[in-house]
């Protein structure tokens, strides 16, 4: 079996890597106080998928019949978030603990070439022969993962 993540985020992600995912990114950066960029004009779209329904995936085709095997799964919550609205819950969720992004605003910059406009996994195969069904949608996971994140980042 094959599973092919989409945007995957959770706790234990390294914002200062030199593959950092956007939220972790975005989280370490509104958290310091410093500039959040965002390529485009926000409404880019992507199909974040939390940790903790990955790991539903996994165990589910270790676990699945035969029927369910020699194939290829995307996993992912099949629904899409604009960056503007991840980076609106972001601030709803830190602005009660940093007082400061209360007046945060994102800076804008041009589209990046060859990045894809809007991501939607079709998630419906792994729903059907594995059994899986995504327990945690975008914000759920933030509320989640964000003790994790603000216990672990570098905040000087």
């Amino acid at each position: 079996i094959g599973l092919r993540y989409f945007y995957v985020f959770g706790p234990s992600q390294d914002p200062d890597g030199s593959y950092a995912a956007v939220i972790p990114k975005w989280i370490a950066a509104m958290v310091r106080n410093n500039d959040v960029y965002v390529n485009g004009d926000g409404e880019t779209s992507r199909d974040f998928c939390y940790i903790k329904n990955v790991v539903q995936a996994n165990l589910l085709s270790a676990t699945s019949e035969s029927a369910a095997a020699n194939q290829i799964y995307n996993i992912a919550v099949g629904d899409r978030t604009t960056l503007n609205q991840l980076l609106d819950a972001l601030k709803t969720n830190l602005s009660v603990h940093f007082k400061h992004l209360e007046s945060f605003k994102p800076i804008y910059r041009d589209f990046r070439a060859g990045d894809v406009k809007h991501s939607l996994a079709d998630i419906s195969k792994a729903q059907t022969l594995l059994g899986y069904e995504p327990g945690y949608h975008v914000g759920q996971g933030l509320a989640e993962a964000l003790d994790w994140y603000l216990a672990n980042l570098k905040i000087s």
